[in-house]
């Protein structure tokens, strides 16, 4: 059975989103998202992300698909023709992991992305495929009117490893740290 990591910047709320957007600008946290997302220990593989639809149209369209990584988008009422043709689009996370571990899918992949929004966070905390989850803490509040979901208590912290950067960062004024927290 794959499993698969979430990655999520999160305000003091818990706030993940506001009008399709992320409420802040940081651009060495979207550094690290894509850095992180994109880093295989195989250099002839890849990796994925799998998002609602939402969150892709959220992606500004310039910057989407998401390069260098296998994008699959989690949607009931979109088609194919809505997507480029390198985007896979799936109906459910379940239909997405059984299209990766079919034959031809899973030898090209290393590590699969849970990368939002919302509903797609709570249902891939709940699965047994639910690995890590990378948890950005920004200690501001933002406006949002999207949010991440409860952590379960199964979820605990882990010490962080040499890819994530260690200690409070800093820019813009806003301060943030990173955690990697596994499920038990």
């Amino acid at each position: 059975m794959l499993k698969y990591n979430l990655i999520v910047a999160v305000c003091e709320n818990f706030g993940i989103g506001f009008k399709g957007d992320l409420p802040w600008r940081l651009k060495s946290e979207l550094m690290y998202f894509s850095r992180t997302t994109k880093r295989v220990s195989d250099p002839s593989k890849r990796n994925v992300v799998i998002m609602g639809k939402k969150t892709y149209l959220g992606v500004p369209p310039t910057k989407r698909p998401l390069a260098d990584r296998l994008n699959i988008v989690l949607s009931t009422t979109m088609t194919q023709k809505e997507l480029p043709e390198n985007v896979l689009l799936c109906r459910s996370l379940d239909e997405a992991m059984q299209t990766l571990e079919s034959k031809p899918w899973c030898k090209q992949l290393e590590n699969i992305w849970i990368v939002g929004g919302s509903g797609v966070y709570a249902e891939a905390m709940e699965s047994p495929r639910c690995h890590r989850l990378y948890l950005t803490k920004i200690q501001e509040r933002f406006e949002c009117d999207t949010f991440f979901p409860n952590i379960p208590v199964s979820f605990q912290e882990v010490p962080l490893d040499e890819y994530t950067p260690h200690g409070v960062q800093e820019e813009n004024g806003i301060k943030y740290e990173h955690k990697i927290l596994e499920k038990h």
